[in-house]
């Protein structure tokens, strides 16, 4: 049982030190969008690129998510082309994945973009209350 313990405090201060939420929806994104496209590779080959780039910008989007939980010193790059990608799905992949893909990709890119590393984890109204009432 403190093995589990353990684990858990380490994943939560592995995820305090990134923007873990926006890259996961930007990978969720990507993965999503990979879902919905369903032409083999036979007819994506004959499409020409049109039908890479249908496979090509999803799959981006996986790789930028992924960049960002492993690799958070270069959040701001990845943040951009990511919803620069996002929004080229739109064309590319079945209207960004039925649409739900490329919302995914955009609020992760966003929350990515807005994350600050040094930041002081927000207190509560009551909490700021009760601190205010205490000090002098």
């Amino acid at each position: 049982m403190s093995e589990h313990k353990g684990f858990r405090s380490a994943f939560r201060r592995w995820r305090a030190d990134r923007p873990f939420w926006g890259g996961l929806l930007l990978a969720l994104g990507g993965a999503w969008i990979l879902l919905t496209m369903k032409a083999s590779l036979k007819v994506v080959l004959h499409v020409g690129m049109q039908g890479v780039a249908g496979y090509l910008l999803p799959g981006l989007m996986v790789l930028l998510g992924l960049l960002v939980l492993f690799n958070p010193a270069q959040r701001l790059f990845y943040s951009i082309t990511g919803v620069l990608i996002a929004l080229g799905t739109w064309v590319t992949s079945n209207m960004g994945g039925f649409f739900l893909g490329l919302l995914l990709g955009v609020v992760g890119s966003c929350l990515t973009f807005g994350w600050l590393p040094d930041q002081e984890p927000r207190r509560s109204r009551r909490q700021r209350r009760k601190e205010a009432a205490l000090a002098p």
